[in-house]
């Protein structure tokens, strides 16, 4: 049931905060904040679409060669809830999603799988949780599909887990990774990224 979970993997910001294409930069290990972020994303979920902003050829590419399906929203200027709309629409008759940032690498494979198997298991939204406090990835079923194509502007899913909030099965998990963004240079700053052996196995 979990093989038609569907990993979406948003990757069309514009890393204004960073000061270039964040996601293309590499980590201690040498890999790309993105191609890090993808590699768990597919050790789970091996159906995976990323979504990129238009011109972002170099990052298409580096998405394609690790393994995902690569969509262009051309409305990614306009937030992340058109890029999410566009993941969803390319991704057909999926029984759900596990929505992603590319800017978090640090997520376990085992955190994705956990949250796609409460999908499966029949959860209408699924999020991990650590130490008390809601992560990523977030997993949305079928059911939410209309309210996910009509979302614009800078929102994402939000306004959608604000509306059905009673409706969240939510994961207590101890991966710090669900909680650690890349916005900035500096939030890279103590944290190494995890060995290929720890990535696969999560």
């Amino acid at each position: 049931m979990a093989a038609q979970i569907c990993g979406i993997l948003l990757a069309a910001g514009s890393s204004s905060r960073f000061g270039s294409n964040k996601l293309l930069h590499r980590l201690p290990d040498g890999m790309p904040i993105a191609a890090a972020a993808a590699r768990n994303m597919l050790a789970a979920l091996p159906r995976t679409i990323a979504v990129v902003r238009p011109g972002a050829k170099r990052l298409a590419q580096l998405l394609r060669e690790t393994g995902c399906t690569v969509v262009t929203s051309r409305n990614a200027r306009s937030g992340m809830g058109a890029s999410l709309a566009s993941g969803v629409r390319a991704s057909g008759e999926s029984r759900g999603w596990v929505v992603a940032l590319a800017d978090m690498p640090f997520i376990r494979p085992a955190s994705i799988r956990s949250v796609a198997v409460q999908l499966a298991q029949g959860a209408a939204i699924a999020a991990p949780s650590r130490a008390g406090t809601r992560g990523h990835p977030v997993g949305i079923s079928r059911r939410f599909r209309e309210d996910l194509l009509r979302l614009t502007g800078d929102q994402g899913a939000r306004m959608l887990l604000q509306r059905y909030a009673e409706a969240i099965t939510v994961i207590e998990i101890d991966d710090p990774g669900v909680l650690r963004d890349i916005d900035t240079p500096e939030d890279l700053e103590g944290f190494p990224a995890p060995s290929p052996a720890r990535t696969l196995e999560g």
